[in-house]
């Protein structure tokens, strides 16, 4: 039977699938619709596994609040093009929302979705549209308030980077410049207090150097690295920051004279910490028309 460009339409759009898979469906099938869109199904369930090695640095991190708790989840793609679809805008919305009633990743990948776990559901996207996808982590926060924040949201709560900011006393407004502030600046700690000890004594040890190094005498150069510490340490930790809504003041200042108290803070970026391989799409692409 001969096959149509019409009929690959049609199969794609019932599907999601690509334009050379629904192709070959059809082929294979002798142009029987019902029968190409259940070896689409087959063989992208077989894709879906091989892809799973294949390196997911793009996607979106969702924010969704209830009550005094919020929640950030970060869902990977490979590239931005699927991030910027409305199939998988909709599963991460989805998936935030079962966020809401877990407090970790793996919990969350576990959870029920529809009448399957979250992790299952990502896996038949990943058939349909032909990526590989995964829910990689998820932060949840609670407080009196707290408030939320995405930079340069896509859509409604989902967008590159999602903050979450927990308040002791109520001012959202405040609230939601301190989320702008930590999007911009990020933050390493909430305080000294929160500061990971083997990053203050790297630190430590990277200033002793550098100051032993001007060959002043021993008393010098321990003055020189306490003032060097002070001012490494307002640059990571929040409340030692100068706020970006105003310079005069530190993030722990404003939040006084805003009458409340800062208790927690989380910043999820897409990507962060992933190492990227370079992958050829466009050869990929090639490669299967030939085919």
């Amino acid at each position: 039977m001969a096959i149509t460009a019409a009929m690959v339409k049609e199969l794609r759009a019932s599907t999601g699938a690509g334009m050379m898979d629904a192709k070959k469906a059809l082929v294979e099938n002798d142009g029987n619709m019902e029968a190409a869109t259940d070896w689409l199904r087959t063989k992208g369930l077989a894709k879906a596994a091989k892809k799973s090695g294949r390196t997911a640095a793009e996607g979106l991190v969702a924010v969704a609040l209830t009550g005094g708790k919020g929640i950030a989840v970060e869902v990977n793609s490979e590239t931005d093009f699927v991030a910027k679809n409305a199939d998988f805008q909709a599963m991460v919305g989805d998936i935030a929302q079962v966020a809401l009633s877990v407090d970790s990743t793996e919990a969350l990948k576990a959870a029920d979705m529809g009448g399957k776990s979250v992790e299952a559901a990502v896996t038949d996207k990943v058939a349909v549209i032909g990526e590989n996808m995964s829910v990689r982590r998820m932060t949840a926060l609670s407080g009196d308030v707290v408030v939320s924040y995405v930079h340069n949201a896509v859509v409604d709560g989902m967008g590159k980077i999602g903050v979450l900011v927990a308040l002791k006393g109520d001012n959202e407004a405040f609230g939601r410049q301190v989320a702008m502030h930590i999007a911009a600046v990020n933050p390493a700690s909430l305080s000294e207090a929160d500061l990971d000890e083997a990053v203050v004594a790297k630190e430590k040890s990277i200033l002793t150097e550098q100051a032993r190094e001007s060959g002043k005498p021993e008393q010098v150069i321990e003055k020189m690295i306490v003032g060097r510490m002070k001012k490494f340490l307002s640059e990571v930790t929040l409340l030692g920051q100068s706020f970006v809504i105003n310079p005069d003041l530190t993030v722990g200042a404003a939040a006084k004279e805003a009458g409340v108290e800062i208790t927690g803070f989380a910043r999820l970026e897409v990507g962060e910490g992933i190492e990227k391989k370079e992958e050829d799409f466009a050869a990929e692409v090639a490669a299967m028309a030939k085919g």
